[in-house]
């Protein structure tokens, strides 16, 4: 079994003057980084390849989440993950490394809510539940696939096993 980690970058920062590219992470966000990668530890998730856009609040994000880690974890910037469609997204986990077995994916909204709706319309009831209302900044959706390699993740092919959020975790 699989499992890809779409994590929402955390609660960012709106600067006068500042492109959306390059909008930093604001107090909450860096606050709640951190508290998520504890989580994702805690909860054995240990992802092994991590896909981060490359807007600077999603590689913010992801600098306050690796440390909280486990284990260190290698990462790519992926250009094509910032306000992505998800047909975009979906390519670039298909291009994941065929080893890793939980990759992550540091993106933004709305691409990853589309993207967990076309990938795992069934799973967890409360995840699901909790997903329908809204996918907020530092949200984490946790789909479990069946399958051999991330190029064969397809529409239908996941499971929504978790999906939590900064104000779920105690």
């Amino acid at each position: 079994m699989k499992h890809l980690l779409l994590l929402r970058h955390a609660k960012s920062a709106w600067p006068d003057g500042v492109e959306d590219h390059d909008r930093p992470l604001a107090d909450r966000g860096r606050r709640d980084a951190p508290r998520m990668g504890a989580h994702i530890s805690a909860a054995g998730l240990n992802p092994d390849f991590t896909l981060v856009s490359s807007a600077r609040r999603t590689q913010e994000t992801w600098a306050l989440i690796a440390p909280a880690l486990a284990k260190p974890c290698p990462s790519r910037t992926v250009t094509a993950i910032y306000e992505a469609d998800p047909a975009a997204i979906l390519k670039a986990i298909h291009e994941a490394p065929a080893e890793s077995r939980t990759p992550l994916v540091i993106g933004h909204n709305p691409g990853f809510e589309d993207l967990v709706a076309l990938l795992a319309p069934e799973g967890e009831a409360g995840a699901l539940a909790r997903l329908g209302t809204k996918y907020p900044t530092a949200g984490l959706a946790v789909i479990a696939f069946d399958i051999e390699a991330w190029a064969d993740a397809a529409p239908g092919k996941g499971r929504l096993d978790a999906f939590v959020t900064p104000k779920t975790l105690p």
